[in-house]
């Protein structure tokens, strides 16, 4: 517990000084430190508020790495690697467009993108349903199978995983933190889908749709 400042000055003073010497000396005294708390607590502010920025920026800056080592290395954007892996968990492989749409998240003309340059890569395939054909089913291919082996677990699937494994204290505690922040910047209107991968990894499959149609 912090005593007074003020009567920490008047015990400290040399008792033979007048009392308006003492006065004036503890005066001086505690608006000193009340001006040293408030630089002290001005720093930690600063501090605290770095150490935020900080880590806003590491969680953007590896999401970045990620996409462009995913794109760079095998040749496919975070959205296609996560069609893959669903259609590599679905019965058979297969899976319908709609299913995908939902699964990912994103409207229909980008997952036809997703699936239009997968498709071209040979990672799946169109499949005609067996009894009706009006209803393509999309199938993961050997070729995409192969590939979803040699690709890491991406962030988008690991944060996932952890998210799902907090106890619901904690989950609240870090959707609250995620609401200040989304309020602070006031960008509660910006549309997003659940996928941790850049804006430009979903207007590359938009524009791959257009070239094709």
């Amino acid at each position: 517990m912090i005593a007074n400042p003020q009567s920490i000055s008047l015990l400290a003073l040399p008792c033979k000084l007048p009392f308006a010497t003492k006065h004036m000396l503890s005066f001086l005294f505690t608006v000193s430190f009340y001006k040293n708390i408030c630089i002290f607590v001005g720093k930690q502010i600063n501090m605290d508020t770095t150490e935020i920025l900080i880590k806003i920026r590491k969680i953007v800056r590896s999401i970045d790495i990620e996409s462009k080592k995913i794109q760079k290395e095998y040749g496919v954007s975070i959205p296609q690697v996560l069609c893959l892996n669903f259609l590599h968990k679905s019965t058979n492989y297969q899976s319908t467009q709609s299913e995908i749409r939902k699964f990912i998240n994103l409207n229909s003309s980008t997952v036809s993108g997703i699936i239009n340059r997968l498709e071209k890569k040979s990672f799946l395939a169109r499949l005609p349903k067996s009894g009706d054909k009006r209803i393509v089913n999309i199938a993961l291919t050997s070729t995409g199978d192969k590939l979803l082996n040699t690709i890491p677990s991406l962030l988008h699937e690991q944060l996932s995983k952890k998210l799902r494994e907090l106890d619901d204290d904690k989950l609240n505690k870090v959707k609250e933190s995620l609401d200040t922040l989304v309020n602070l910047l006031e960008i509660e209107q910006v549309e997003a889908s659940p996928l941790i991968t850049f804006e430009s990894d979903l207007e590359d499959i938009d524009e791959s749709l257009e070239e094709i149609e």
